[in-house]
């Protein structure tokens, strides 16, 4: 008997540790204010933090997701990020937002992931077509067309993306469970990495021909972030 209550012990202490390392551990502090200058900071999660007593309104604001921005470029889209990068008292609380603007028809926020983050998008304005895919076996496609006040969830780490399937702009917000999500466009990384992965390498991933990797390691693969 002795034995079957130890068991249940260990798995019940094995399932709270589970439980306690499945996501980022919660601040110590009210706050932790990133900075640049490393004089008289402390270094936390990718970040050094100033004094919490010459924190500021400033330290915490951001202006500017109400403006929209111009979608001419290859990919008819733009990304304004409001992340630590922006708003440096985001540092350590694990959220930030982006505005994703697309051009009519066509707007593309291209297959991407996020290594850090969910992201859950708002429509505001027009109407997406938007999905992810699961990871392997399966690699199904999951997905939704959106209009103004749907809202959908890309799962973390998931390829995703969104595309403007109306005939007038479109406008969403995202909001993501990091500070930091960091994005991965699927293009860019594999044929505009620097230096190149090797053609032979992607010719037989996509079995394909090597002059059809070579074409494409040609091409400027344009960022929208």
């Amino acid at each position: 008997m002795r034995g079957v209550h130890f068991l249940v012990a260990f798995v019940f202490l094995a399932l709270a540790a589970s439980f306690a390392f499945a996501s980022d551990p919660s601040p110590l502090q009210d706050f932790c204010v990133a900075i640049n200058d490393i004089k008289d900071g402390v270094f936390v999660n990718g970040k050094f933090c100033k004094d919490p007593k010459l924190a500021t309104a400033k330290d915490f604001f951001f202006s500017g997701l109400d403006i929209a921005r111009n979608t001419s470029n290859p990919l008819g889209s733009v990304v304004t990020p409001a992340n630590v990068a922006q708003i440096p008292g985001l540092n350590t609380l694990g959220i930030s937002l982006a505005r994703v603007d697309y051009a009519p028809y066509g707007g593309l926020n291209p297959p991407h992931t996020h290594p850090r983050a969910t992201e859950i998008l708002t429509v505001l304005e027009g109407t997406l077509y938007v999905g992810f895919v699961t990871s392997n076996p399966d690699n199904r496609l999951i997905t939704k067309v959106l209009n103004p006040g749907d809202v959908f969830v890309f799962p973390v780490g998931l390829i995703h993306f969104q595309f403007n399937v109306g005939k007038a702009k479109a406008v969403a917000i995202a909001a993501l469970s990091s500070q930091n999500p960091g994005v991965i466009t699927i293009a860019n990384a594999v044929f505009g990495s620097t230096p190149p992965i090797r053609s032979d390498v992607l010719a037989k991933a996509f079995q394909v021909d090597k002059n059809i990797v070579d074409h494409l390691q040609k091409q400027f693969w344009y960022d929208n972030n």
